[in-house]
């Protein structure tokens, strides 16, 4: 566990524009069509947010994370307009599965712009849903707020999570070191009573073996 808080507690002091930028970067590229199966932008997301300690760091998280989803949902869309449903038989599409692409598309016709909201949380499902809206011509002014409203809200709930993790190692590592202290202490309480008790018995044998002697 203290490695774990150790490794946290060195992210944490690393300059916060620094974290911003990677994690930013990652979640742009993991929303963008197939970039997702390279990049860890969901676990990088739930690891710089561990760093989140208050309010404002918050914040300003939740804005770049959310800005970078979008355009990267953006270029996912746009990457469907121009190229269409020759994009099932890409070399990227093949390789996430043909029928990820095929449920995308069956989730919008299903579900029409709330696919794009509700995509957002569906892992490499997220990554193909804007390019498949792009190439089922969803208009854009339908697809942009379905596409904010889903990044806002998955950007808040995995840095609210990691956030939280983060919070919860260091708490578990002060009551786990709490209680290795208290069982320390039990251990050696344990190990002064054994040894009265057998020092105790050690002196009563002595005496009978005296008193049968003096009687002899």
């Amino acid at each position: 566990m203290a490695l774990l808080t150790d490794a946290l507690e060195g992210l944490a002091g690393l300059p916060q524009p620094a974290v911003l930028a990677v994690t930013g970067a990652l979640t742009l590229a993991e929303c963008t069509l197939g970039v997702g199966f390279i990049a860890p932008g969901e676990s990088a997301l739930l690891l710089a947010s561990t760093t989140v300690t208050t309010v404002p760091r918050f914040l300003v998280m939740w804005l770049v994370v959310s800005v970078c989803a979008v355009v990267g949902d953006s270029i996912g869309y746009y990457l469907g307009r121009r190229f269409g449903d020759r994009l099932r038989d890409s070399k990227v599409v093949r390789k996430l599965g043909q029928e990820h692409w095929d449920k995308a598309g069956e989730l919008l016709r299903r579900r029409g712009a709330w696919a794009v909201f509700f995509a957002r949380f569906m892992p490499v499902v997220r990554t193909l849903v804007p390019a498949s809206a792009g190439a089922s011509k969803l208009e854009y002014r339908r697809f942009l707020p379905a596409s904010i409203a889903g990044a806002v809200c998955w950007s808040a709930l995995h840095i609210g999570i990691g956030s939280a993790a983060g919070a919860s190692a260091k708490y578990i590592e002060s009551v786990f070191n709490g209680v290795m202290w208290v069982l320390m202490g039990l251990a050696v309480l344990v190990a002064v009573i054994v040894f009265l008790r057998k020092r105790r018995k050690a002196a009563a044998a002595a005496g009978n073996v005296k008193e049968l002697e003096e009687v002899a």
